[in-house]
């Protein structure tokens, strides 16, 4: 029978597939397993382990959306797969969809009752459905909440005599300050919470003085740099000063979202470009990324690590403070830049995006949370988000935004590229990401962009890792999260 011979070589085809994208997912290669478990869903579409194997692989590249996709098309097609509803549950968490993730534990628990590993992973997912309902019972709503801000007097807090770090003399943050900030820092020794609240209250009153899309202007024969993601890597950032300087009036940069989560020196990187921003408001521009909110920084560590080395007050003084940051960039009226992207409908103007109320935390919808969100695709038109948040957007998308806006280009960040950048959308899209070996695993260099004025065409720098101390990432995440990572 000629249709059975070529189903069964179909079917041994996509075993040898699998098995190849299992070697890739094992190298950390996460693009390429994905790319062949897709061939071989091609080839054989009713193996749900070919999904929630591809579901795993879309997990790693925070790519929750469609691995949520995928976890439920393995659950079609069989509806007693135990992995199906873990890689689904696993997808869910990731995203702070802590009910949905329930249900879909309590079903693995159902499928594996003696399993000690499901067991576990539902009652941490209890609990942290639990709390969330707890902190939802005892929230106070939006328009009676006070600011932290105001209640702290960082002047009234005490410096003990035997603290040997830096210190901030009066009012003024100088480089000399800074310098042994990063050299302390270096040696992870801890900033006093006098001069930690300082910067930081110093920086909100700058940032709440912003418009939410702030206009830069680089004389002729200047430069300036943009970073992508951060990602609490602090020796990464420090490895960016090296290789292109400290910031300064004459050495500006702009700090593209995500300085903080994932890597477990995010209090580092955040007091280090707040410190630089309050000795000199041009030398330094931030824009708010996806994980500079609560939600995010409950999942991936950041709130962890600010209540371990400061206190449960700065975790309030934090998610207020990126509350204030800006959401766009216009650089000489040229470039646009932005940490996600571009928008679910046509003919959005600058004029729309500087009118966006944006003290508040990202909306599930609407223009600022697909500038935080969204993603380039190769193909015209929009798509779903693979995130399951904001949308994909393509070429045209791009050109027209483009156009209407008389601009020429977008840098946006928001994506871990394996050469720390890539060039989109006919040369009218750049992808900038800066943190290398991303979560210790990626192998991936990170990258900059310095623009030289007045021609303002990119000049890509890429970098590789530098060592740090034996931290792991997510060393102070939420322990479920954890369990699945």
């Amino acid at each position: 029978m000629p249709g059975m011979e070529t189903e069964n070589s179909n079917t041994s085809r996509a075993e040898e597939l699998k098995q190849l994208a299992n070697e890739a997912f094992k190298g950390h290669k996460y693009s390429q397993a994905i790319d062949l478990y897709t061939q071989a869903i091609e080839l054989n579409g009713e193996n749900a382990v070919y999904y929630a194997n591809r579901a795993f692989a879309h997990a790693k590249l925070e790519e929750y959306g469609s691995a949520i996709h995928d976890g439920t098309r393995a659950i079609e097609i069989d509806p007693r797969y135990s992995k199906g509803y873990y890689r689904r549950g696993a997808a869910y968490l990731a995203m702070g969809k802590f009910k949905d993730a329930l249900k879909d534990f309590q079903q693995v628990k159902k499928l594996c009752p003696n399993d000690p590993d499901a067991t576990k992973k539902l009652k941490e997912c209890e609990k942290a459905v639990m709390k969330l309902k707890f902190e939802e019972a005892i929230s106070v709503p939006e328009s009676q909440r006070r600011s932290v801000a105001d209640s702290i007097d960082y002047r009234s807090v005490e410096v003990e005599p035997q603290y040997a770090g830096a210190r901030i003399e009066g009012d003024v943050v100088t480089l000399d300050f800074v310098k042994k900030m990063l050299d302390d820092f270096k040696n992870q020794k801890n900033l006093h919470k006098r001069y930690a609240y300082q910067i930081v209250l110093q920086t909100r009153e700058m940032l709440r003085a912003l418009p939410s899309l702030v206009d830069i202007v680089v004389p002729a024969g200047k430069h300036f740099t943009v970073c992508g993601d951060v990602h609490g890597q602090f020796y990464d950032l420090l490895n960016i000063f090296e290789l292109n300087g400290l910031p300064s009036e004459d050495n500006p940069y702009l700090f593209n979202g995500d300085f903080v989560d994932r890597g477990s020196f995010s209090l580092e990187v955040i007091l280090t470009l707040f410190a630089f921003k309050c000795m000199c408001p041009s030398a330094i521009h931030l824009a708010r990324g996806n994980h500079e909110s609560k939600s995010m920084n409950k999942i991936y560590g950041f709130e962890g690590e600010v209540r371990s080395k400061l206190s449960e007050i700065f975790v309030e003084l934090f998610a207020e403070v990126f509350c204030c940051l800006p959401l766009a960039h216009v650089i000489n009226e040229k470039v646009f830049v932005v940490h996600g992207g571009l928008f679910s409908v046509d003919g959005v103007k600058l004029s729309d995006i500087r009118a966006i109320d944006r003290f508040c935390e990202p909306p599930e919808e609407g223009l600022m949370c697909e500038l935080l969100w969204s993603d380039p695709q190769p193909q015209p038109g929009r798509g779903p988000s693979k995130r399951g948040v904001g949308l994909s957007f393509g070429g045209d998308v791009t050109k027209r935004f483009l156009q209407e806006n008389n601009l020429d280009l977008v840098v946006r960040s928001h994506e871990v590229k394996d050469e720390g950048y890539e060039i989109e959308h006919d040369g009218k899209l750049i992808t900038v990401f800066s943190a290398p070996n991303y979560c210790d695993q990626m192998g991936n260099k990170g990258a900059f962009i310095r623009f030289e004025a007045p021609d303002m065409k990119p000049n890509i720098v890429t970098f590789s890792a530098v060592p740090h101390p034996d931290v792991k990432p997510m060393a102070y995440a939420n322990n479920f999260l954890r369990m699945f990572s």
